[in-house]
């Protein structure tokens, strides 16, 4: 299995700067971001994606717990395993489907165990990981493109194109292949040509006829939603 792809969410620097050192040190986890706040730590996740997320429950406005309850209704949430000073908290942690709850301060043994317990979720759920890459050709090359950068993807004839927020790339993969392996990682096929990274979407607009025109971050074409998929992609989207 591939590194899991991980967010530490804690306001403390040197607790979030203590627990990347022995993230690292296991080999196993690639710490793509940090957060101070139940706001960054969406933002974070909506950029970059991840397997897990390691957070606190304690910490500035809303807290860890709030945190968890909130990422229960995306598509695809990140395990969680909380780490804190307080034991108090645990049995409100595995009340909102944490996969393991440690106390400060964290020993090497136990942390292994709980990255043993998300890669034994993930691998028991047939989920991919969050720094999962799609092949592309470009220059004659081939080449992998982490599936976090994509926005859209298109289909024309055999063929699927890749948007990314800086280019376009030729995939000989379908779009129903593209489909089933993204799906467990927020993608969503509003039309039988568009397949799109739900975390992208900034605008949804009301057009005649019961469809829907969806705006995505920092791209101009809007991207049509067939009338079948409208409701589906609402629910999707919690709108």
């Amino acid at each position: 299995m591939s590194k899991l792809r991980a967010i530490i969410v804690d306001d403390e620097a040197p607790a979030r700067s203590e627990l990347r050192f022995m993230l690292d040190e296991t080999g196993e986890v690639e710490v793509a971001a940090e957060a101070t706040n139940v706001r960054e730590a969406i933002e974070k996740l909506r950029d970059t994606g991840a397997d897990v997320m390691f957070l606190d429950v304690n910490m500035p406005g809303a807290d860890g717990l709030q945190l968890a309850e909130a990422l229960s209704k995306l598509q695809c949430p990140p395990c969680l395993i909380f780490v804190t000073a307080y034991s108090e908290h645990a049995v409100k942690a595995f009340e909102v489907n944490a996969i393991d709850y440690l106390v400060k301060p964290v020993e090497t043994d136990r942390l292994q165990q709980a990255i043993d317990k998300v890669k034994q979720h993930i691998a028991a759920a047939g989920k991919p990981l969050a720094n999962e890459r799609i092949p592309i050709e470009k220059g004659g090359k081939k080449l992998l493109i982490p599936t976090n950068k994509i926005h859209f993807i298109m289909a024309k004839d055999d063929y699927s194109y890749l948007h990314t927020d800086t280019d376009r790339f030729l995939s000989t993969v379908s779009l129903a292949q593209l489909e089933t392996r993204l799906e467990p990682l927020g993608f969503f096929r509003v039309h039988r040509r568009y397949l799109v990274n739900l975390a992208c979407v900034s605008e949804v607009d009301p057009v005649s006829g019961g469809t829907l025109l969806l705006t995505l971050n920092g791209e101009e074409e809007k991207i049509p939603v067939s009338r079948r998929r409208v409701a589906s992609l609402k629910k999707a989207l919690g709108i």
